[in-house]
């Protein structure tokens, strides 16, 4: 089923997948991370001016990876804004995004906390780097192959 945007991505010739909606009725899409910087700033000058959220989870075990972004168009006098659900996946292997710090600000500290837990490499990120981890730990402690280091499991509890 395609919704409003995904309609609207198509008319304008913007590769996608649409991936159905939520459970709250919002329209969410798959785009390509080779594509996904043109079509931010595109959606930004679109009228999705606020991004509500970012996060990024492993999908499965040596799978992929998925960095979602939940943008909202604010308009004035408007009480129920359109919103829409993004997901960019990216190989386990080489996992690289490009950032867009440069298109909504508030990206920043929620792109590191995904770069920090998940290990999503952001390309023109300005400050990338570790923002809840030490700067000397190893691995991405979100991803579901991570192995916590010295970790020794209670064989007898009582």
């Amino acid at each position: 089923m395609q919704g409003r945007l995904s309609a609207w991505l198509v008319k304008h010739g913007l590769i996608h997948r649409s991936l159905g909606f939520d459970y709250q009725g919002i329209e969410t899409l798959q785009i390509k991370p080779e594509d996904w910087h043109s079509v931010a700033v595109i959606l930004y000058v679109y009228g999705y001016n606020y991004l509500r959220s970012q996060c990024a989870y492993d999908v499965a075990p040596g799978g992929l990876l998925a960095s979602v972004y939940h943008l909202t168009r604010i308009e004035y006098g408007v009480d129920q804004p359109e919103e829409v659900c993004i997901k960019v996946f990216a190989p386990r292997r080489n996992p690289k995004i490009p950032s867009v710090f440069w298109v909504w600000k508030s990206a920043d500290f929620q792109e590191r906390e995904s770069y920090d837990m998940v290990g999503i490499f952001y390309d023109n990120h300005p400050r990338l780097k570790r923002i809840l981890m030490p700067e000397s730990w190893i691995g991405w402690p979100l991803r579901k192959d991570y192995i916590a280091p010295n970790f020794y499991e209670i064989q007898e509890a009582h």
